[in-house]
């Protein structure tokens, strides 16, 4: 049964040896994750030529993705789990290595597809730490629960730079970005009608206002929250900078303000970095509407928060310290390890107040000092893993004047992309030059012509996001106003090469789709 089973076999004299069962598995899969990792970087010097690299055989080799069909991949994974004994160390390494070669390799430099990409050594470092403790963020648990209250209250990721500086100013970590933005739902709604905590929404109809180019979480969480889809108003952008429309917001409210059907305006949702264009609202004419009208300002930076981080970019973060909340995702713009969220706030207390319910059988008070240490008690989850480590370990290597530099590069990556399609003949720009953040949205455009309907602009893109994975290459599309178009999302990591081949390729492949 392996050496597991002397743990387990109810016997004493003998000594556990689970710390070299944990060398040997550790020694195993590092055999395995290594290579993986180097094989990305041995692919990356193909990229400029907008192709896959080459084996020892000389044939052409995907790094990115071993491509099948959702049939055949189960197939070929053939995953099953042991009714009786198990497959010990020999079927733990094959199911390994199949998870490997069968998933997407986000260290590859053709991996620009989402709004994030892989993690890096340090990241790598702070997961097996956090999992050989395995340890609920307690204050029970001395070190990290230190650890997430120093980073979340004291000095919280990006709340510095951010100008949360009031004694209070502090924050929680959350399961995602989705996650952080329904916190804030339902800390607003007890904060700002402190009855719904005990007594439900009762005859309150409430309504969220958000960006039409924000984020679906806001819609979920409204469903969530026992307010319905419907109590969410997508308020109109500016057509040319994706931006949300204060005006349009100060009309929204006013509609429902006057409108004298019970409806309550409780929350308006900004964002710091739409998923589509990557926009940044005015946070100042927002922040007056909600003062006007007693109502809730988050602003949603899970893409675009960590820009504070550049002297060059946070001026696009201008306004955000008059926020209630604010959303930051580092595992998405920073490259640490999914999941990394936290929501922020000038004032922690108001967390407190929204979310303690008593459970003298988990929570004990504050401490001596008056701070609350019982940190699940400021939040929706009890059950919580020290995410805050891995950013705080990732600083520590770093730096902040090393995240600076890292942003930098995206972004000087990002304007480089946006001025090779602005220059290429058959390519037109959907987001503008520079970008507003890491995405580059186009469309393909032979001969300098869009097609004349939206379904075949739609056909051609979707089709050359196909062609592009043969070559290395996972892009993305979203629907926009001529048919769907090109998202690119460029990240600390990519090199200048990569963009380069990338819109080679995008050429070439655009002509097997439309012909020469």
């Amino acid at each position: 049964m392996g050496s597991i089973a002397k743990e387990f076999n109810g016997t004493t004299g003998e000594p556990l040896q689970r710390a070299d069962e944990l060398e040997d598995l550790i020694d195993a899969v590092k055999s395995l994750i290594v290579p993986y990792v180097r094989s990305a970087d041995q692919a990356a010097s193909f990229k400029a030529a907008g192709q896959v690299s080459k084996g020892a055989d000389g044939q052409p080799q995907n790094v990115l993705i071993d491509t099948h069909k959702p049939a055949e991949l189960i197939e070929k994974l053939k995953l099953s789990l042991p009714e009786a004994e198990g497959r010990g160390k020999e079927g733990l390494l094959a199911t390994i290595q199949d998870v490997l070669k069968y998933s997407v390799n986000t260290w590859d430099q053709g991996f620009l597809d989402k709004l994030y990409a892989s993690t890096n050594a340090v990241g790598v470092v702070s997961e097996l730490l956090l999992s050989v403790l395995n340890t609920n963020v307690s204050p029970r648990l001395p070190s990290l629960a230190r650890l997430d209250h120093h980073r979340e209250n004291h000095s919280p990721p990006t709340s510095q730079p951010l100008r949360l500086r009031r004694p209070r100013a502090g924050g929680v970590t959350c399961q995602g970005g989705s996650a952080s933005n329904l916190t804030s739902i339902a800390i607003a709604r007890n904060a700002l009608y402190p009855e719904c905590k005990t007594a439900g929404n009762g005859a309150r109809r409430f309504v969220l206002f958000t960006s039409a180019h924000g984020h679906y979480s806001v819609e979920k969480a409204a469903v969530t929250c026992g307010m319905g889809a419907q109590a969410v108003v997508p308020v109109a952008v500016d057509p040319a900078t994706g931006c949300m429309d204060p005006a349009a917001l100060r009309a929204a409210v006013l509609r429902v303000h006057d409108d004298g059907d019970g409806r309550t305006p409780l929350y308006v949702n900004a964002t710091a970095g739409t998923t589509v264009l990557g926009s940044f609202d005015d946070f100042r004419a927002i922040s007056a509407v909600c003062r006007e009208f007693g109502m809730w300002l988050h602003i949603d930076g899970s893409w675009g928060g960590p820009c504070i981080f550049s002297a060059s970019q946070k001026h696009k973060l201008a306004g955000s310290e008059l926020a209630d909340s604010i959303t930051v995702n580092p595992h998405k713009m920073m490259n640490v390890p999914v999941t990394c969220s936290f929501l922020l706030t000038n004032d922690l207390t108001v967390f407190h107040k929204a979310n303690t319910l008593p459970a003298g059988y988990l929570f004990h008070g504050a401490g001596d000092d008056g701070e609350v240490y019982d940190l699940a008690d400021l939040t929706l989850q009890c059950g919580r893993r020290a995410d805050s480590l891995k950013l705080a370990l990732a600083w520590i290597y770093y730096g902040a004047a090393g995240f600076e530099k890292m942003i930098d590069h995206a972004f000087t990556m990002a304007a480089h992309m946006a001025n090779l399609i602005d220059a290429a003949p058959d390519f037109e720009l959907a987001s503008s030059n520079p970008p507003p953040c890491l995405q580059i949205c186009f469309y393909y455009t032979p001969g300098g012509k869009l097609a004349e309907s939206k379904e075949e602009n739609t056909r051609r893109t979707r089709e050359m996001v196909g062609l592009l994975i043969g070559r290395g290459f996972m892009v993305d599309y979203a629907p926009g106003p001529n048919g769907s178009f090109f998202r690119v999302v460029v990240n600390c990591q990519t090199l200048k090469e990569t963009v380069e081949g990338l819109v080679k390729a995008l050429g070439e492949v655009g002509k097997e789709v439309v012909g020469a």
